[in-house]
């Protein structure tokens, strides 16, 4: 499978460069995409949510009640939970939604993942180029130029570029990933995904 490598300004280099068929043109496995975009997500989840139970609960231990001879049920405390104001019963707890996933299943969601954006035509290589300062204003021009101005764009670079992360960071819908970094979630997220030419031999290498 080859493609056109483009300059930042839309035109053409006249050279092509070749995508392996073992990552980007797979027969794609649905289930292992499911399993890594859920773990992503869990991942994701700060896991922070707490209730206060009963011991919790700021207030008196004081018996409300008598025992016996009132006609309805003992109560001991205000801080039961049948009770507004009482301790939750069984309520949420911090942890840790993560949970493992297999190398090989991660590898075979994002080569999955890729071979979907492959087929639908969604990558496009750009030449390497980066960036000598920092200027929102010179990147959203790149964007015009590649026609994706107003499409949620996964640029893939090779190694780390301040520059380029900085003139993107404020534009919607722009995100900058190493191809280290490339995960299943974001490759399927974008509606098209920019290949910088020594991104593609990164990818090749890592999911090989």
């Amino acid at each position: 499978m080859e493609y056109k490598v483009l300059k930042n300004d839309g035109k053409e280099t006249g050279r092509k460069v070749k995508l392996s068929d073992d990552i980007f043109n797979i027969e794609p496995n649905d289930h292992a995409i499911y399993l890594d975009v859920k773990q992503h997500l869990a991942n994701r989840r700060q896991g922070t949510h707490k209730t206060k139970e009963r011991a919790e609960i700021k207030g008196s231990t004081r018996k409300i009640k008598r025992q016996k001879g009132t006609g309805t049920a003992r109560a001991g405390s205000m801080k039961s939970p049948i009770f507004k104001g009482g301790g939750t019963v069984f309520g949420p707890k911090p942890r840790n939604y993560g949970f493992k996933l297999n190398k090989k299943v991660k590898s075979l969601a994002r080569k999955s993942a890729l071979t979907y954006k492959a087929k639908a035509d969604e990558i496009t290589v750009l030449e390497d180029f980066s960036m000598d300062t920092a200027k929102t204003k010179d990147f959203m021009k790149i964007l015009e130029n590649l026609a994706v101005i107003n499409k949620k764009t996964l640029f893939v670079i090779p190694e780390a570029n301040n520059n380029l992360v900085l003139s993107s960071r404020n534009i919607k819908n722009t995100r900058i990933v190493l191809a280290s970094n490339l995960n299943t979630y974001e490759v399927l997220h974008a509606d098209k995904v920019l290949f910088l030419e020594g991104s593609v031999s990164r990818i090749e290498e890592i999911l090989n």
